[in-house]
């Protein structure tokens, strides 16, 4: 095998240690040829579409690849701001935030997939001098699509090291009192501006069915937060509920779906709906657009009266506490 970094030691070298923070990924541009490579990247990651790669390869490079980059690029043009995506933006104040909290750490960001690479930043973490580094994918609940394509990613970089890093790796937060109690005091600030809900749902992204039956737990890790939330808050089981989203092809997903729940509540009396995504550590198309927008209307046009998406604990002060804690819990041990 042939190694990059052949010079990645030297004698009396100092060293560091240092977080690299990561999200699941933004396109470059708004722009059908920027989706293209972004897309492909994403969904030929094999934790994330697990259909055998022969038959998907066929799929994704002659039907999907040709219709769904131009579609994605209308719905990123419609959140994208003027510093980029939403994502990336949020994700790169959430860096800066960290750096001030943790000055004696080295922070990186990188996306799973898109830029900035996990593979780049790993390059520049080690050329300032870390030894000891913990990789911090920021999904609350833990899921093989994910978290696990995180760890996937960095060990496949780090194969191609000579001097490989101390790793740590922080698996999920969804159970972290400090995690719960930001969700609830989000939820909490919001009711005081925009008043009290019919209900309060909670919705999150996402996987299929047949993932949970070979025993993904993103699913129960799901439910848990929202029952976790609701004991916090002592609200009752009316007052809450779960649901999913962003379902993708024709297999059967995660149930029950956020916007088929959303057409039916009105009919059930429940005219007033706060929707919080608490599997998102920033908003992004996924909330902007999907819930804020396209799932406002489903509610508004079966009968609803009022509909209000809360944000995502982005680079609230409660969320780089929590960070801060998890980052300073995870690296015990190492002198920085």
């Amino acid at each position: 095998m042939k190694y990059v970094g052949e010079k990645d030691y030297e004698h009396g070298m100092d060293t560091q240690v240092g977080v690299l923070i990561t999200n699941l990924g933004t396109p470059d541009a708004p722009t059908k040829k920027a989706l293209r490579p972004y897309l492909k990247e994403f969904l030929s990651d094999p934790r994330v579409i697990e259909t055998p790669k022969l038959i998907w390869q066929i799929i994704l490079n002659g039907i999907i690849l040709n219709t769904r980059p131009a579609k994605s690029a209308k719905a990123y043009q419609t959140v994208w701001t003027d510093n980029g995506s939403p994502l990336f933006d949020i994700a790169k104040k959430q860096q800066a935030e960290l750096v001030k909290a943790l000055p004696n750490l080295v922070v990186g960001l990188a996306m799973r997939y898109g830029n900035p690479s996990i593979e780049s930043q790993l390059i520049k973490m080690r050329d300032q001098g870390v030894r000891k580094i913990l990789i911090f994918p920021m999904y609350p609940q833990y899921c093989a699509a994910t978290t696990a394509s995180t760890f996937d990613k960095v060990a496949q970089v780090l194969t191609k090291w000579r001097w490989i890093p101390e790793v740590r790796f922080i698996n999920e937060y969804y159970q972290d009192k400090l995690y719960v109690a930001a969700l609830a005091n989000s939820i909490k600030a919001f009711q005081k501006v925009h008043g009290k809900p019919d209900l309060t749902l909670f919705s999150y992204h996402g996987i299929p069915q047949a993932y949970l039956d070979k025993g993904d737990p993103y699913h129960c890790f799901c439910r848990a937060t929202t029952r976790l939330v609701k004991e916090h808050m002592q609200l009752t089981d009316d007052d809450v509920m779960t649901s999913f989203q962003s379902r993708f092809g024709p297999a059967q997903w995660l149930q029950p779906y956020t916007d088929e729940i959303l057409k039916e509540l009105p009919a059930k009396g429940i005219k007033k709906v706060h929707v919080i995504a608490p599997a998102f550590s920033a908003d992004c198309l996924e909330t902007i657009e999907e819930i804020d927008v396209e799932n406002r209307a489903y509610f508004m046009e079966s009968g609803g009266e009022s509909y209000n998406y809360i944000p995502c604990l982005n680079d609230g002060k409660d969320q780089i506490n929590l960070f801060t804690k998890l980052i300073k819990q995870h690296t015990q041990g190492w002198d920085y």
